[in-house]
């Protein structure tokens, strides 16, 4: 090897050790102030309160009335209605009497598609996610009680039982009209 490469090896080794020993002692110093001040804070932690204390209870509802009964409708009514007896005397007997399959649908959800004579009687065909049912007088259609009061051709005439703003308890007329399908 040449002086001129030793003195360069030397010169970059004496350059190595002193950079090692500078950082020792600055690494000595940021561990010195870590802990003076890690020791000069105190933080303030609010304690977690203590959870209350579960206590259960017993149900005692067993022997009341079901909320939503048509027996505790009907006395609802009777108690918080100031109409005329006539009034109640509509509802009354609607909601003692067993539902008809027709009557889970709104009316805006028929539609007459046609009528047909059995024992000269006319009786409608009335359409219901696509499934035909025959209606006759004295069936119920429709979620407001809606009673078929008469039968033609064209159309199908209900009597409802509805509630007006004050809470009472009156008759309207309803109609299904005959419905033609436009064939494409």
């Amino acid at each position: 090897m040449t002086p001129k490469r030793i003195s360069s090896g030397l010169v970059a080794a004496v350059c190595v050790s002193m950079l090692g020993a500078c950082s020792s002692s600055s690494q000595d110093e940021l561990q010195e102030w870590m802990v003076i001040e890690r020791n000069s804070i105190q933080p303030s932690v609010t304690p977690i309160p203590e959870p209350s204390k579960f206590e259960p209870q017993s149900y005692t509802g067993e022997s009341l009335e079901e909320p939503f009964s048509s027996a505790k409708l009907a006395s609802i009514l009777r108690s918080g209605q100031s109409a005329p007896i006539s009034n109640s005397s509509l509802i009354e007997p609607e909601l003692n009497r067993r539902k008809q399959p027709l009557e889970a649908f709104p009316l805006d959800v028929m539609s007459m598609v046609g009528s047909l004579r059995q024992q000269d009687q006319l009786v409608a065909l009335v359409k219901v996610d696509n499934l035909l049912y025959q209606v006759r007088p004295g069936n119920y259609l429709g979620q407001n009680y809606g009673r078929v009061e008469q039968i033609t051709e064209t159309e199908v005439v209900l009597r409802e039982i509805v509630q007006d703003a004050s809470g009472e308890w009156t008759q309207r007329p309803a109609a299904l009209q005959l419905q033609e399908e436009v064939s494409q």
